[in-house]
């Protein structure tokens, strides 16, 4: 079966951005993205999801950290979507509840190559540490929209916001895990009454 990585750059005024990723990998990534808390939510999705997946990047962290989240959210999702190519013989669909002490977060994925996000997720603090909470929302944006995916995420229960945040990266990541396996009964086909999930 073709191998399906891909490799990603995105450069502009705000950032510099270098993307790999290994959809049948084992969980390991090289994240450095100057953002401390993302880098860690990004080792949270690399592991869950068994994606290997290796980003730098360079923003403009003078500012804030915006720019440097989404870009690498557009490189992220870029990439995903190029190594899954015409997306043959992938599951497609999956649905996850995930629990993490007291936080409850469900997340849904249709690998559709439409893009779509539906975000359910309040925080009741605009900070975690120096991390801006609704970033977390821009990265999935961003992502779903470059993947080409339908994405759920809601939180159903939560009290502590890392929690909150963690729980959605990794609800994400295990839904993603299991839609992009191969199905074994259909390895060679576009699981689509349309022939096609390109959009």
């Amino acid at each position: 079966m073709a191998a399906r990585t891909a490799d990603v750059s995105r450069s502009t005024k705000e950032t510099r951005i270098a993307v790999s990723v290994d959809v049948d990998g084992t969980g390991k990534g090289e994240i450095a993205t100057g953002v401390g808390f993302f880098d860690h939510m990004l080792d949270q999705l690399c592991r869950h999801s068994l994606i290997d997946m290796k980003v730098r990047a360079e923003g403009d962290l003078h500012i804030d950290d915006h720019h440097t989240v989404e870009d690498t959210g557009i490189a992220l999702g870029q990439a995903l979507s190029k190594a899954l190519g015409e997306r043959r013989g992938i599951t497609r669909y999956a649905s996850l509840d995930l629990a993490m002490d007291e936080t409850l977060t469900r997340a849904a994925v249709d690998v559709s190559g439409r893009p779509y996000l539906v975000w359910n997720v309040p925080f009741s603090s605009p900070k975690i540490g120096t991390f801006d909470t609704e970033l977390v929302r821009e990265f999935f944006h961003a992502f779903a929209q470059n993947a080409g995916i339908t994405l759920h995420v809601t939180n159903l229960h939560g009290a502590n916001n890392h929690h909150i945040a963690e729980t959605c990266f990794k609800s994400v990541a295990r839904v993603l895990r299991a839609a992009l396996e191969r199905d074994p009964r259909q390895p060679d086909a576009v699981p689509s009454t349309k022939g096609s999930l390109k959009g």
